[in-house]
């Protein structure tokens, strides 16, 4: 890494405040330049340039600046959004002139393959495949829900027999709703014997199903470089929280620290190993019996309301882990 590598770069998108900001804090205080990157804003308002001539060279200009890419010793992917190219753009072109951006990003990200990331692109892509998560989860002792993936109605109805009616179904990928806009998100649900006579879209979409497990509290965790910060929120006071904490509403339950026992910090330690993760959100149920089920780990998750709301100096360890690792490949 060359001696003038001070800059690290935070991958994000222009609605992206209070976590990214705490962050880039953070490392201005550890003596390094944060510089944020809005992926939506590119190509329409950010310009990068990658070439090669008896080897390589590639500049990042952002707000009037020209930045060599070798200056940029971290990279923290917090988002990677799609490009915002507005309305006078035809619609003919759209679709290809995304493509071809998400494809040219790609490409040049890849130009900073001598820094550290925290995580890197494809490890993430590959850490997001819930099914891969869920098998490695159990082979490293955690218990997880019985689950199903498909699209056969003949198999949910036998799984809804099997578990008395405790099921509950999610999506495996967040769901765009236009280019332009945010992906949108469906939250898990609980299933009722009038879905099971509306199975016929699974046809064109399968689904999750699992086993709805009974709940004392959910669970938050941040997996920081081997850090836990974990956060419990006690959703069952929520008429609409009860399957999924985030449709229940901040007046209705609130996030107090939690501690997880230390059997099961070491199986998420390995589970996050096996994902070669440095980072993630990890989503966890406790069980009125005390039992811990690993529901599931989003590598770029949100975390920003467990150190506003209990104090977690998340941002910090994020810091932490991009600059005193800064040297190792």
């Amino acid at each position: 890494m060359p001696e003038q590598a001070d800059i690290v770069l935070l991958l994000t998108h222009s609605r992206d405040h209070y976590t990214v900001e705490r962050v880039a804090n953070a490392v201005a205080s550890r003596g390094l330049q944060p510089l944020r990157f809005d992926t939506d804003l590119f190509p329409s308002e950010i310009r990068l340039a990658w070439s090669m001539r008896n080897g390589s060279a590639h500049w990042l200009a952002h707000n009037g600046s020209t930045i060599p890419i070798d200056r940029v010793c971290a990279v923290w992917l917090r988002k990677l959004w799609p490009p915002m190219l507005g309305q006078t753009l035809d619609e003919r072109f759209r679709e290809q002139c995304i493509k071809e951006s998400k494809a040219a990003l790609a490409g040049f990200l890849d130009s900073l393959h001598g820094a550290l990331w925290i995580d890197h692109p494809d490890r993430v892509r590959q850490a997001e495949n819930k099914m891969h998560q869920l098998r490695v989860a159990a082979e490293v002792g955690l218990t997880i829900p019985r689950t199903l993936l498909t699209n056969d109605p003949d198999e949910v109805r036998q799984l809804y027999e099997d578990l008395g009616g405790n099921m509950v179904v999610k999506m495996l990928t967040p769901m765009s709703v236009s280019m332009d806009r945010p992906p949108a998100f469906v939250y898990t649900s609980s299933v009722s014997p009038a879905d099971l006579a509306e199975l016929d879209s699974l046809r064109y979409s399968p689904m999750v199903f699992q086993q709805r497990i009974e709940k004392a509290a959910e669970l938050r965790i941040a997996f920081v470089a081997g850090r836990l910060f974990a956060g419990s929120v006690d959703a069952r006071q929520s008429a609409k929280g009860q399957t999924d904490w985030r449709l229940a509403t901040a007046d209705e339950c609130r996030w107090t620290s939690a501690q997880v026992p230390d059997a099961v910090r070491g199986k998420l330690a390995a589970l996050m190993h096996r994902l070669g993760l440095t980072f993630g959100a990890i989503d966890m149920i406790v069980t009125p019996a005390a039992e811990h089920v690993f529901l599931e780990v989003n590598p770029t998750g949100e975390w920003g309301m467990l150190e506003r709301d209990v104090g977690h100096p998340i941002s910090s360890a994020i810091a932490d882990a991009l600059i005193g690792n800064q040297d190792q490949p």
